[in-house]
C-alpha cells in the first residue's frame, strides 16, 4: 500500500465545552507513549483529530496499536497530497490501483473542510469519480450499498485520500475523569472491570491481596501480568499495591463465624483499599462484581460489604453475565492469563455454606470482637509493597516526559 499517514478521530462527547484542550492534551500524551515502538513516526493535532506520519513504518502495526487507545473512535490509513484538484484525482487513482481486489461497486465521499477550496463536495464527488471510473470498467457506482467507499478529506494543509475506517476503543481519554483504585484479583472479572473503568476515562492504580504462603509467588506474578496488560491500553505505567493479607485472613477464619468468612474478608479488603485510595488521592474503588455470580455478590451481601467504605464503589460488570465477561476478557487479552491455575486469596477458607443474606449488625458485632483487626488493617496499608508496572520492557521509555501524568 502507499499510505503515508494515519488519521485518528476523537469522539464528539469528549470534544465539547471547556474540557476540549484537556482531553486533547491527554490524547496527545497517550499517542506519544503508544508510538514509542515506532521511533520514526511523528504526529500533530488539528481540531478534533490527530495525524501520525508513518515515515516508512508499515501502517498495519501502527493502527493495531493506536486503535486500542481510549478516546479514539476510529483510525484510517491515508494518502496525503496537495489540496489541488489534479493532485487529488491522481492520488485517488493511485490508491485504487494499489488495491489487492477491485470492488464491483464504489461510491465517492468528499468532505471539503477547507471552504476556500475551489470546488464544493458534490462537485468533487463527480470530478474524482469521472477520473477513476474509466480505469476500472468492471466497477460501477452504488451510492446506497457500495463495496468500497472512496473518501477524500480536503483540509487547508493537505488532502487525505482513503477508504478504510477501522473502529477503535472509543470512550474517554485515559485520566480525563479522575482516578480510581482497582481491586485486582487473579480472576477473569476484575481485569475486565479495570479495562471498562479506564475506557470511561479513569486513571487506575491497582491493589492486590496476597496471602503468602497460602498463595504462591506465581499467583502474584499472574496479577502483575494482568496489570501489565492493562497498561497496554493506557500507554503508561500503573502502580500495583500488594497487600499482605495472611494475618487478617487467618484471624477471620478463626473467629468461628464460618458462614460470614467471605463477608468479613471482603469488608476488610474494602477498608484497606479505602486507606490506600486516600493515600494516592483516588476518588473511588473499582471492583469486578457481577450481580448474583457468587454468594458475596447477591444484592444483600453487596449492601453489607459495601458499607465498609465511604468511597464510591464502581462496578462496571454489575449487570453482565459470565459469558459476556469472558468474551470481553478474550477481546482485551486478559483471559488466558486469568485462567492460569494459580489461586488467589479469595479461594482460601471458603465456607461450605456462605451467607447470601448477612445481617449488618451481626457482622459489625463480630468485627468488634476482633480486637486486633484495626491494627492489622493499618499495618497492611502501611507495609504494602508497591510495584511499578510498565507497558514496555524499558521503564525509561515510559518515564520520559511523564512527570505530569501522576
Amino acid at each position: 500500500m502507499i499510505y503515508d499517514q494515519v488519521v485518528l478521530r476523537y469522539g464528539d462527547l469528549t470534544m465539547k465545552g471547556r474540557n476540549r484542550n484537556q482531553f486533547e492534551n491527554k490524547m496527545v500524551k497517550a499517542v506519544k507513549q503508544a508510538l514509542i515502538p515506532f521511533p520514526n513516526t511523528s504526529y500533530w493535532k488539528t481540531y478534533g483529530r490527530m495525524y501520525v506520519k508513518l515515515n516508512g513504518h508499515p501502517h498495519g502495526p501502527v493502527i493495531e496499536r493506536l486503535k486500542e487507545l481510549f478516546g479514539i473512535v476510529s483510525v484510517s490509513p491515508v494518502v496525503s497530497t496537495e489540496p489541488e484538484l489534479e493532485a487529488i484525482r491522481n492520488t485517488a487513482m493511485k490508491l485504487m490501483q494499489s488495491l489487492d481486489h477491485v470492488p464491483k461497486t464504489f461510491k465517492m465521499n468528499v468532505r471539503r473542510a477547507w471552504k476556500k477550496f475551489a470546488y464544493n463536495s458534490q462537485e468533487m464527488n463527480h470530478l474524482v469519480a469521472q477520473h477513476v471510473l474509466p480505469a476500472f470498467p468492471e466497477m460501477s457506482v452504488d451510492v446506497r450499498h457500495p463495496e468500497l467507499e472512496l473518501r477524500v478529506d480536503i483540509q487547508e494543509e493537505a488532502a487525505y485520500i482513503y477508504w478504510e475506517v477501522v473502529p477503535a476503543a472509543g470512550g474517554f481519554p485515559f485520566g480525563s475523569n479522575g482516578k480510581g483504585l482497582l481491586l485486582l484479583s487473579g480472576g477473569i472479572d476484575s481485569p475486565v472491570a479495570g479495562w471498562m473503568a479506564m475506557r470511561k476515562g479513569l486513571e487506575l492504580e491497582a491493589i492486590h491481596f496476597h496471602s503468602y504462603p497460602f498463595t504462591s509467588e506465581q499467583a502474584k506474578d499472574k496479577v502483575v501480568s494482568l496489570a501489565k496488560r492493562l497498561t497496554f491500553f493506557s500507554a503508561t505505567r500503573m502502580r500495583l499495591h500488594i497487600i499482605s493479607f495472611t494475618d487478617i485472613q487467618t484471624t477471620i477464619a478463626g473467629c468461628n463465624q464460618e458462614h460470614l468468612t467471605i463477608t468479613l474478608m471482603r469488608r476488610a479488603m474494602l477498608r484497606i483499599a479505602q486507606g490506600v485510595a486516600e493515600d494516592i488521592n483516588a476518588g473511588g474503588l473499582v471492583t469486578g462484581e457481577s450481580l448474583g455470580q457468587v454468594a458475596s455478590q447477591t444484592l444483600a451481601s453487596m449492601n453489607v460489604i459495601g458499607r465498609a467504605t465511604e468511597l464510591p464503589l464502581l462496578k462496571p460488570l454489575i449487570m453482565m453475565d459470565k459469558n459476556e465477561i469472558i468474551r470481553l476478557a478474550e477481546r482485551i487479552g486478559t483471559y488466558e492469563t486469568s485462567i492460569l491455575p494459580y489461586e488467589d486469596c479469595c479461594t482460601l477458607f471458603l465456607p461450605k455454606s456462605p451467607s447470601t443474606n448477612p445481617n449488618l449488625k451481626v457482622v459489625e458485632r463480630v468485627e468488634g470482637n476482633l480486637a486486633s483487626m484495626e491494627e492489622m488493617i493499618m499495618i497492611a496499608i502501611r507495609d504494602r509493597e508497591v510495584i511499578h508496572v510498565y507497558p514496555t520492557e524499558s521503564p525509561n521509555e515510559v518515564q520520559a516526559g511523564e512527570e505530569d501524568w501522576f
